[in-house]
């Protein structure tokens, strides 16, 4: 492999010293390994570490911990996030076979609305912020998502993105919402094919968080902490689950393909800042809940994932036209 020059070598030694859930990504995305490199690495993520060790755990009944989504991060919706994020090959056999359990078992039954507890899993349930995350792992994995993918474009609001509380008469959007909704749409479009509706939505979507600069309220204040649910919006997390914060809006905008905007500038910069001595990014804070498997990492530590998130972005920025 052929270190790329703005990474430090030991920092990418570090990074490969991993999971290969971590090591396959940093392999083709800052270490220049070849394709069949990183193919049969990420063939791996099936069988070794976190993704083998999360898969195991998936019940006779298709569900992780006997629910389609619960408050502790433990759930088939979360299980199935993480192995989003995992990078676990879709088309593989254990992914297939992990995927028609929980299609053709799993409801939302206990979970959410009465009127609800028929829905199969991927059909989802009421609130735009599960669903975009039940959208988003079912494109992903090659699912019919497509009433979801309606529900969501029926739900924008007129600023441009998404709020749970629309329903009981919220009119502004919400950063935490708008980024489970958007990443849902980008996978849909990556894996179904771009369409009118969804791309206008989308960078509409993508409009609302780049007027607040990713970090600022309509008013033009830094947001440090959201007013609802104690995300930190400054401090970055691995995983984030439903919370925004501004290094997962980055990687969202990266992950479009499109040139950075200038108005992600100020939250670059705040990415960099957050970079010690050493070249890393540390975990900055981890949300309550029960994990389904240790990812080894502490907050105030440096943290894999979210150094080779931030140098992702760094990246991307580095190289706008």
């Amino acid at each position: 492999m052929s270190i790329k020059s703005d990474v430090d070598a030991s920092v990418v030694e570090w990074l490969l010293d991993s999971d290969p859930s971590v090591r396959w990504q940093v392999m083709r995305d800052v270490a220049g390994a070849t394709e069949e490199a990183v193919t049969a690495e990420r063939a791996l993520v099936a069988t070794e570490g976190f993704g083998a060790q999360l898969l195991g755990l998936q019940g006779d009944d298709g569900t992780w911990a006997g629910t389609a989504w619960n408050r502790g991060w433990d759930s088939t919706m979360h299980a199935l996030m993480l192995l989003r994020d995992f990078g676990l090959d879709p088309d593989g056999a254990p992914a297939r076979t992990a995927i028609d359990r929980v299609r053709e078992n799993v409801t939302w039954r206990g979970t959410g609305p009465p009127e609800r507890d028929a829905n199969r899993f991927f059909e989802g349930e009421v609130e735009p912020c599960i669903n975009g995350q039940v959208a988003a792992v079912g494109a992903y994995f090659g699912q019919d998502v497509s009433g979801l993918i309606d529900r969501l474009l029926g739900e924008q609001l007129p600023d441009g993105g998404w709020n749970c509380e629309r329903e009981n008469g919220a009119t502004r959007s919400s950063f935490n919402t708008t980024i489970c909704v958007l990443e849902a749409l980008l996978e849909w479009e990556r894996t179904q094919g771009a369409t009118p509706t969804v791309s206008e939505a989308r960078l509409r979507g993508d409009e609302y968080l780049l007027t607040r600069r990713l970090c600022r309220r309509s008013t033009g204040e830094l947001i440090e902490r959201d007013r609802k649910g104690g995300t930190s919006w400054t401090q970055f997390a691995f995983p984030a689950w439903w919370h925004y914060d501004v290094l997962r809006g980055l990687e969202y905008l990266r992950t479009t393909g499109t040139n950075p905007d200038p108005r992600a500038a100020e939250a670059v910069d705040l990415v960099t800042s957050h970079r010690d001595s050493t070249g890393r990014w540390p975990l900055q804070t981890r949300y309550p809940g029960t994990m389904p498997v240790d990812l080894t990492e502490q907050v105030g530590h440096p943290s894999r994932w979210n150094t080779l998130r931030a140098l992702r972005v760094l990246r991307w920025y580095a190289a706008r036209g």
